[in-house]
């Protein structure tokens, strides 16, 4: 999985959260839950369906690294099982 592939899943994710979101306008080095208006419930259930879609596990304390675009992929990256990995 390369950082392309994971920003699909974001924007396919935030879409469901908050479909009327224009991904594109997005500043990837800002707040997101500023830039798309999420209050804390939906930033949990993106959190979720990140970990159910990508198999990454996102303890509490590290959902403030996922705060942003490039945070998040960053962070995917370097949590997301290796390839042929079990999940």
């Amino acid at each position: 999985m390369n950082a392309a592939d994971i920003r699909a899943v974001l924007r396919d994710e935030l879409a469901q959260i908050a479909p009327e979101i224009d991904f594109e306008a997005l500043d990837p080095s800002a707040d997101l839950r500023e830039q798309a208006d999420l209050d804390s419930m939906d930033f949990l259930n993106f959190l979720t369906a990140i970990h159910q879609r990508l198999s990454v596990d996102i303890p509490d304390a590290d959902a403030a690294k996922l705060t942003t675009l490039d945070g998040a992929v960053a962070y995917i990256l370097a949590k997301a099982p290796a390839p042929g990995a079990a999940p």
